[in-house]
């Protein structure tokens, strides 16, 4: 196929939309569904991030991304049973790549509502299982077992958006953006980021397990494709707070650092104990757990989250929820781009942030550093900046 037609662009007013590939045959194919335009532009981008994954981590990989930047990402590392519950997948039974769907899912359950899933592998049976019991709008992935596409073509009456892409597939070095009836050229970002990206340690402390720096990987690949400015936090093989498109540095760490304190108050005995009311939805039930974590409702916001429960769940106060977050610790912190103020690394190391990789090259570098030595972290300069727009 050399030309695919949308149902429409951006909006549903703009007509006229179609994807190509310059007169080759595309390395896309729509095995169902109707694609539009913001479902390409997610597709595309996540599986660049999944594929890259996959290849610098040598584990499968996937990514839920919403609006064109990804509201989580994951590599396979296997699940505890807290966050099994947390992530709503208790009791099944999941392969490494519905485990990978299942952690990048849970990073961010309220903005993955809707997502776009990317996977790096051929699509097994769980992973089609997880993919159709959740609010998902599209899959993109090299492939699908049989079993696979059967349950997936069940999803959304029929309409579920399958995509198969080459994996194999390498785009033109050069590519161009028309904007405002102008086209605009550059390089491709062909940046590969390895642990080789790790090291030049500035700070005091330079113990850096491989742990850390597979979690920094995850952290700086998935900066790569996302709205910037960026900011990522990761622990375990995930991403657990994405702060994007942001237009200070400061706000994207605050961001990215209020969703990692979710995730893990998400985890608190009370939230994995709710006794929801019968019939009500899982994203009914991740909505109420996140007004739960509110500091204040109004009295009728307070009154209809009431009748989420058979039993009102006791809230927690400032205080219990800062000693429990005093037990997230050893968490990946990514910049897509230096650091201009100590002032992030402060508000990190509030979401148990040890190890950071920023690109370098701040008029304050200094101040940074030892604002990372005041905390025990290890900095590492990766010298590369990965804007993405």
């Amino acid at each position: 196929m050399y030309e695919l037609s949308l149902r429409y662009g951006m909006n549903p007013h703009q007509k006229e939309a179609k994807l190509t590939n310059g007169g080759k045959p595309l390395p896309l194919r729509v095995v169902n569904g109707d694609p539009g335009f913001i479902n390409l532009l997610d597709a595309l981008n996540a599986f660049q991030l999944v594929r890259e994954l996959r290849h610098a981590t040598g584990q499968p990989a996937a990514a839920s991304f919403k609006h064109v930047s990804p509201a989580g990402a994951a590599v396979y590392s296997p699940l505890t049973p807290e966050l099994a519950k947390a992530y709503g997948v208790s009791g099944l039974e999941l392969s490494p790549l519905a485990t990978a769907y299942a952690r990048a899912r849970g990073a961010d359950r309220m903005s993955s509502f809707g997502d776009a899933a990317a996977l790096s592998d051929v699509v097994d049976a769980s992973t089609a299982q997880l993919l159709k019991r959740e609010v998902s709008d599209l899959v993109v992935a090299p492939g699908y077992t049989p079993e696979a596409l059967e349950i997936l073509k069940q999803k959304k009456g029929g309409k579920y958006l399958i995509l198969e892409i080459d994996p194999n597939y390498v785009p033109e070095p050069i590519e161009q953006r028309n904007l405002f009836g102008l086209t605009l050229q550059q390089e491709r970002n062909n940046a590969v980021l390895t642990e080789a990206s790790f090291e030049r340690i500035v700070t005091e402390n330079k113990e850096l397990p491989d742990s850390a720096k597979r979690d920094l990987l995850v952290a700086l690949i998935t900066l790569k494709y996302t709205q910037s400015n960026s900011i990522c936090y990761a622990l375990d093989g995930q991403t657990i707070g994405i702060g994007a498109g942001q237009q200070s540095r400061i706000h994207c760490t605050r961001l990215a650092g209020d969703k990692a304190d979710r995730w893990y108050l998400r985890q608190h005995p009370i939230a994995l104990n709710m006794k929801f009311r019968e019939g009500l939805a899982r994203a009914e039930q991740n909505n109420a757990i996140d007004l739960w974590l509110e500091e204040e409702l109004t009295p009728i916001e307070q009154a209809s989250w009431e009748q989420a429960f058979e039993e009102v769940p006791p809230r927690l106060t400032r205080e219990q929820k800062r000693e429990w977050l005093s037990g997230l610790t050893n968490v990946a912190y990514g910049s897509d781009a230096f650091l201009p103020f100590r002032d992030n690394i402060d508000r990190a190391s509030r979401s148990g942030v040890k190890y950071v990789v920023q690109a370098g090259s701040s008029m304050r570098d200094e101040e940074v550093v030892q604002a990372a030595n005041d905390y025990g972290m290890v900095m590492v300069y990766s010298g590369v900046r990965l804007f993405h727009h």
